[in-house]
Formats: C-alpha cells, sequence, structure tokens
C-alpha cells in the first residue's frame, strides 16, 4: 500500500525522536520504501534526521542516500562521521550512486572518505567514474554488469554469472567483449540455458548491440533509451571497450531534470531551484526575467507613447490593448512550446526549417481568421464605430500571425545557435509580442481611422 506522509506521523515520529525511543522509531520507518523515507528526513531538521538515517540498516540506509536531493546528501555528510558513511552506506551502494554522492564533497573529504572504503575495487570503480562530468554518459554509468568472454564456454559463462551477479541488484544483460575489452554483443539468459554446455560463447552471442560513448551528454543518453525502449544501455570508450552501463532509473531522473529545468526556463526562472531554497537564490534565479520583462514593459509603454494623440483622439482604441498583448502571448508561447517540446523529444525529423514555419503559418492562419472574424462581428454588432471595428480584427489577425512566426523562428535560432530553446518561451516570447504586437496594433488603428 502507498504511504501517506503526514503531519501527524511526522509529529509523532518527532515525538519519539524527543523521548530517545529507538525501538518504536526504528519500527516507525524501517517497513517503508527508501524514497518515502527519504520524504519523511525532508521533513525533519539535520539533528532528528540524522537520529533516523542511523537507525536504518547498511542497505536501506544506503538506497535512501540514493534517493534524497543532493542538498540534503551534503547535509548528511556534514553532521555524519566519513568512516560511517564509508562502512555503513558506500559499501552498499551501486558505483554511480556512490560517485554522485562523493562527486559533491571537496577533493580533500573525497579522498578522506575513499581511504575509508574497505573493498579497492570498489573504490577504484568509484574513482573512474568521479574522472567523468555528471552530465555524460560517463557520469551516469555504473561498473555492475555482467562481462563474459567470446572464447568462454557455456559452462565457464555460467560460473562467471553466478560470481558476478552477487553484487549486481538487477541483470538486464549479459554483455559479451573480446580479449581487448571491446563490446561485440549481448548474451541471452534464455540461450545461455538452452545451450550445450560446451558451447562457445561465440557461437550463440547476439552481434547487434546498441551503445553509446562515455562522452555522449545525458539528454541524448535519455532519448535512445527512450525510443528503443531499453532497460539498460552499455558504455564503451573511443576505442569499443566495454566501460559500463545505464540503468533506466537513472535516465529517469534525467529526464525529469530536464523536464522540470524546461519548465523553469519557460516561466522565466534560468537557475535549477526548489520551493525551499533560500529567498536570495529564489530572487537570484527570477530577477533577470523580471528586470527583462520590466524593460520590455517601458518600450511597450514607449510605443503607446508615441500614438498617445491617435489614443487621444480615439480613446475606444485602448479599451483592445489588453485583448491584443494577451492574444499575441497566447500564440507566441503556444508556438514555441511546440517547437521546443520537438526539439526536447528530438520528433522534428527532418523537416527543414522553411517547411515547420509554413506548418505553423498555415495553424496562425486559421487560428487568426477564425479569432479576428468572432471579433469583427461582435465589433459590428455592439460598437457604433466601422473604424474600430476593422482596426481591431485585422490587427488581431496580423498580430497573431506574427507572434505563430516570431514563436517559431526563435526557438529554432537559438536551438541552431547551440542556446537551450527553453529560453525562448515564457516572458521572452511574451515580452516581445507585446512590443511589436502593440505596434501592429496602433499603427493599423492609425491607418485605419485616417482613411475612414
Amino acid at each position: 500500500m502507498q504511504f501517506e506522509l503526514t503531519r501527524e506521523y511526522i509529529d509523532d515520529l518527532k515525538k519519539l525522536i524527543d523521548q530517545k525511543n529507538e525501538t518504536e522509531a526504528k519500527a516507525k520507518v524501517e517497513h517503508l520504501h527508501a524514497a518515502d523515507i527519504a520524504d519523511i528526513l525532508d521533513e525533519l531538521n539535520t539533528e532528528e534526521a540524522k537520529y533516523i538515517f542511523l537507525l536504518l540498516d547498511a542497505d536501506t540506509g544506503a538506497d535512501v542516500l540514493s534517493e534524497i536531493e543532493e542538498d540534503d546528501r551534503k547535509r548528511f555528510i556534514k553532521v555524519l562521521p566519513i568512516e560511517v558513511i564509508a562502512k555503513k552506506f558506500i559499501d552498499h551502494m551501486d558505483s554511480d550512486d556512490a560517485a554522485d554522492l562523493i562527486g559533491g564533497l571537496s577533493d580533500e573529504k573525497q579522498e578522506e572518505l575513499l581511504s575509508h572504503i574497505e573493498d579497492v575495487e570498489t573504490a577504484g570503480d568509484i574513482v573512474d567514474l568521479l574522472h567523468y562530468d555528471e552530465d555524460t554518459a560517463g557520469g551516469l554509468m555504473g561498473k555492475e554488469l555482467v562481462i563474459v568472454n567470446e572464447n568462454w564456454t557455456v559452462l565457464t559463462c555460467l560460473r562467471e554469472l553466478s560470481r558476478q551477479a552477487e553484487d549486481i541488484d538487477e541483470i538486464y544483460y549479459v554483455y559479451v567483449v573480446n580479449d581487448d575489452g571491446k563490446l561485440i554483443g549481448t548474451l541471452s539468459l534464455k540461450k545461455m540455458i538452452l545451450s550445450p554446455t560446451s558451447a562457445k560463447i561465440g557461437n550463440i552471442y547476439e552481434p547487434d548491440v546498441m551503445s553509446v560513448h562515455t562522452d555522449e551528454s545525458d539528454e541524448e543518453v535519455a532519448l535512445i533509451m527512450e525510443k528503443y525502449d531499453l532497460v539498460a544501455l552499455p558504455v564503451v570508450d573511443s576505442i569499443g571497450r566495454l566501460m559500463g552501463r545505464i540503468t533506466i532509473d537513472d535516465v529517469v531522473d534525467v529526464i525529469r531534470d530536464e523536464a522540470e529545468k524546461d519548465y523553469q526556463m519557460a516561466s522565466g526562472i534560468y537557475e535549477d531551484i526548489e520551493s525551499n531554497d533560500s529567498i536570495w537564490l529564489q530572487t537570484r534565479a527570477r530577477l533577470p526575467w523580471l528586470l527583462i520583462g520590466l524593460v520590455g514593459g517601458i518600450f511597450a509603454a514607449m510605443v503607446i507613447a508615441t500614438h498617445e494623440t491617435g489614443l487621444s483622439a480615439t480613446p475606444a482604441l485602448a479599451f483592445f490593448i489588453p485583448l491584443i498583448t494577451a492574444m499575441a502571448g497566447n500564440v507566441g508561447v503556444q508556438s514555441s512550446a511546440i517547437i521546443v517540446q520537438g526539439i526536447a523529444s528530438n520528433s522534428l525529423g527532418i523537416e527543414s526549417t522553411f517547411s515547420r514555419l509554413m506548418r505553423e503559418l498555415g495553424g496562425a492562419l486559421i487560428n487568426g481568421l477564425t479569432c479576428s472574424s468572432l471579433l469583427f462581428l461582435s465589433n459590428y454588432f455592439y460598437s457604433d464605430s466601422f473604424a474600430l471595428t476593422i482596426s481591431v480584427s485585422v490587427a488581431l489577425f496580423a498580430v497573431m500571425i506574427f507572434a505563430a512566426i516570431a514563436g517559431t523562428i526563435i526557438p529554432l535560432m537559438l536551438h541552431r545557435a547551440k542556446v537551450d530553446p527553453a529560453l525562448a518561451t515564457g516572458p521572452f516570447i511574451t515580452t516581445l509580442n507585446d512590443i511589436v504586437g502593440l505596434f501592429i496594433y496602433l499603427s493599423i488603428g492609425a491607418y485605419f481611422y485616417s482613411m475612414i
């Protein structure tokens, strides 16, 4: 049954901690999933969280340490003895999770923690992983995988599989390498079991295997695994030697992080922040885009000021300014969101920029004609000024066309310039369309009022 974290649960747990009642406090959390325990620790202060954390067995503690947010990990590192972390938790973590944990420490702390890891092979694997950037395939991969040589017999392979599998939670694939350690294929567990024990692996393995290089970006890894429905992906170096594997749980984290980042950027937040981050950090992440919006608002006001005389003579035009700016912003954000989503999911295909622009323009023509026609009919029957009716309708149509074009071209241009296209959505597109939309609207209004 899914656990539901409530304020009553936290209050009861805090009472047990204050009473130093280890038995009942441990019983309250020990049967929960590691992710649920991580959520509980997030609701406790540092000393309370430390108390509960040290009550956990080694395997659960390692899983919890993998689940909690990076900032909370650093908090635990500061209050827990290094030797406790190394011997009680690191030894029970997958190499990639251990590398993520240690990678956030200073060089001095890293050396101290690594020195307390008793298993030299485990420490060596972690050191190897620390050399890769965290946003690459090398930074995502773990060293836990089953490797067999193409020259082995099935019997030798089964014995080696039994030995290697002791330290691996899930065996998705058995990877086949040659004498140089280069990845040449995969071996089906079913095929291995059904084959004679004297059969050579080189005669029964599957040579078709998809892999990525250690320097491949984590976003590209996520796209590959999502597209081909892979649960694990081998990682090789520049000459094809098998270095590790990436599992689906690590890729899910990448997809989630990228989605959160794009959502925040589309909302005008250019740093990765959480709701419980400091006011200074949240302000620093939000203020730049707010300042851009402020500058945009000033330019919009200047556009209105240049048409002050016309608005004084025809004040009815001012009534529709909110409508024009709102529609321009909505159309621009819709168009840019579709393009950004297509770029992020790699679903734009081989379609050219011109073809994509024509597609969006076609949709904008239909939407613009529909909305402007409805606005024309509304003003035609309820307004006594035909100049206002025609001005607002034509301006709305023109503004929606411009917004769709801008919302399409800007993300594509940013993507081609190697800039995250998520920057194009939200405040940027809205502010741009406000300025240009107002200019178009007031210019068209001035033209038709002078003609009619």
